[in-house]
């Protein structure tokens, strides 16, 4: 069975950087996409980014594109998400989640991904 579990979230002032990291395990194969998703208060959840564990390929949100950036270990075990130059907007709870497939990842609503990780908070100080 397939178990995520992100942490690294925290406060930090405009401007500046954090890395979150997604744990995954139960994985069978490497035809899994993980994808970072984040839910700010009062807004629907919006994906952020993905990487396809079989070649590495990446996805962005345009609107994040330059800022965000995401990698994983050399053993596909942990999914990190390296945000800079953050802003209050990003202020949100960010998941991670895994999907079964053999096609390049992709975010959008996250209806395609079957499993979830518990979220971490990031805050984003004026």
């Amino acid at each position: 069975e397939v178990q995520l579990v992100e942490s690294g979230g925290g406060l930090v002032q405009a401007g500046g950087s954090l890395t979150l990291a997604c744990a995954a395990s139960g994985f069978t194969s490497d035809d899994y996409n993980i994808g970072w998703f984040r839910r700010a208060p009062g807004k629907e959840r919006e994906g952020v980014s993905c990487i396809t564990l079989s070649d590495g390929s990446t996805y962005y949100a345009d609107s994040l594109k330059g800022r965000f950036t995401i990698f994983s270990n050399a053993a596909k075990t942990t999914v990190y998400l390296q945000m800079n130059s953050l802003k209050p907007e990003d202020t949100a709870v960010y998941y991670c989640a895994a999907e079964m497939s053999t096609f390049w990842c992709h975010v959008g609503s996250g209806l395609r991904y079957d499993y979830w990780g518990q979220g971490t908070q990031v805050t984003v100080s004026s």
